[in-house]
């Protein structure tokens, strides 16, 4: 014979609600022991009862299993402002990621590939950008050029000089 379904609301009488509440604590606290050895599980369990009387099963230390919980939430935490962190990072990936297609894609222009679906307005920039990158190259190779002159000019002068005063040490 079964029982009909408890109907969960509280116990005005306070001699039934204490009884309950002793019955229920004892089966709870059976239930979390029999838990804690057929599955292997750590378990603890925290009761106050409605006197404020406290009631405690753990299957392994007290104060291990809270630390051990407190780190548990704590990392989940953690974990949750990674992944908001990681959407961000998403978010940046993504625009880096279009940022390179569009590098890749004027490296090309300017390689002169890729020219088709371009107009003239845009091809009038590139060539523009262009020439301004020759004359720069064009610059920095005359400068190199003249440096490069000077230095051979220096270095010809003081062979010269060394020659010279060779020459003199030789006759005399």
């Amino acid at each position: 014979m079964r029982r009909g379904k408890v109907e969960l609301k509280r116990i005005e009488n306070p001699s039934s609600r204490q009884v309950t509440f002793s019955k229920r604590r004892n089966g709870l606290l059976k239930k979390a022991f029999e838990l804690s050895i057929l599955c292997d599980a750590e378990v603890a369990l925290l009761i106050f009862s409605p006197s404020g009387k406290a009631y405690q099963f753990c299957s392994h230390d007290m104060d291990r299993t809270i630390s051990r919980y407190r780190s548990e939430v704590r990392l989940s935490q953690f974990n949750h402002q990674g992944l908001r962190t990681m959407e961000v990072r998403r978010s940046e990936m993504d625009e880096l990621k279009s940022t390179i297609e569009t590098l890749e894609a004027r490296q090309k222009h300017f390689a002169g590939e890729d020219l088709s679906m371009l107009g003239m307005k845009e091809l009038k920039q590139i060539e523009r950008q262009l020439r301004n990158g020759v004359e720069r190259v064009r610059s920095k190779t005359r400068r190199i050029i003249s440096e490069q002159t000077n230095f051979m000019k220096q270095r010809h002068r003081a062979l010269q000089e060394e020659n010279t005063h060779l020459q003199k040490r030789v006759r005399i």
